[in-house]
């Protein structure tokens, strides 16, 4: 029996990836762009997805693992519409304005709930009831599963933004998020690195001293996801997370912040099996964007 298709993307800060994958996950084409305008991508999206389906059929469902803030309330009228995104020309516009003509079913979340759906399913998270998944990258998000699926409010957790101890001696630097300035994201995030010390952490060499800086920053949220989500296991992906010696320094910034006050199997000493790196590495947005057009199969 044919496999029906499924139209997967896993739109970043930085790139598109774009899938035609079968339903048990085996992808058929694949191809990635630039994060430009809606203007300048939605047509390359359309394009991609023609020729996919006249070399491989036609599209049956389609999964969209988005960066926000996007609407992912099935139930509203503006349903997969970006809101208050800082990207130029990006509020307002729609998936489903370039989907729609393809006349399938479209599965809209964020970007971090598929990579956390990914590696639930065949990542890192194998095996947990609650995972949390978190990238610091171009920007810092985090996704909640809990039973292979995608927890959320009246919207997606903003987990990025929360406000965190600002040290102004030890870091003058006052924070590039547009909306609260020294937040996590405004101090943490990769954008935050490079205007600070003009480039990465990775190209400055790693130093010590800028890796436990970043480190404390992230462990606020690490530390915050255990007390307000009890997670099996905490990931951590995204460009920024793949500096040499920075997730050693996160383990041991957040236990130290846990203060030993939980006490759980899961919390292993130093951390080494509760915060982890991606099992699935760069595939696990695009692996959870198939997720979640299977479930608009279902749907």
């Amino acid at each position: 029996m044919t496999q029906q298709l499924i139209g997967a993307i896993e739109a970043g800060g930085t790139k598109f990836v774009l899938a035609l994958a079968q339903a048990d996950g085996t992808v058929l084409a694949e191809t990635r762009i630039a994060t430009r305008t809606p203007a300048e991508c939605f047509p390359e999206i359309a394009a991609f997805y023609q020729q996919a389906s006249v070399a491989h059929g036609t599209v049956a469902a389609f999964g969209v693992a988005s960066f926000g803030p996007i609407d992912i309330d099935p139930a509203s009228p503006a349903y997969g519409t970006f809101t208050t995104t800082p990207k130029p020309g990006w509020a307002g516009a729609r998936f489903h304005d370039v989907l729609g003509q393809f006349g399938a079913p479209i599965v809209v979340d964020t970007d971090v709930n598929g990579a956390a759906l990914g590696e639930w399913q065949s990542g890192a998270g194998q095996g947990c009831a609650t995972l949390a998944y978190t990238t610091i990258g171009t920007g810092v998000g985090t996704g909640v599963v809990r039973n292979g699926k995608p927890l959320m409010g009246f919207s997606h957790y903003e987990c990025g933004h929360i406000l965190v101890p600002h040290d102004l001696e030890l870091d003058p630097y006052e924070g590039f998020c547009p909306y609260h300035g020294d937040c996590l994201e405004g101090l943490a995030a990769g954008p935050a690195i490079e205007k600070r010390w003009g480039q990465s952490l990775s190209k400055l060499g790693s130093p010590p001293d800028k890796i436990e800086l970043i480190a404390g920053y992230v462990a606020q949220l690490a530390a915050n996801l255990v007390l307000l989500h009890m997670p099996d296991r905490l990931i951590f992906g995204g460009g920024v997370m793949k500096t040499p010696g920075l997730v050693e320094a996160l383990r041991r910034a957040t236990e130290a912040k846990l203060g030993g006050y939980i006490k759980a199997p899961q919390l292993d000493p130093g951390l080494e099996r509760y915060i982890v790196t991606p099992g699935l590495g760069d595939e696990a947005g695009i692996t959870g964007a198939i997720a979640l057009g299977r479930a608009a199969l279902s749907g």
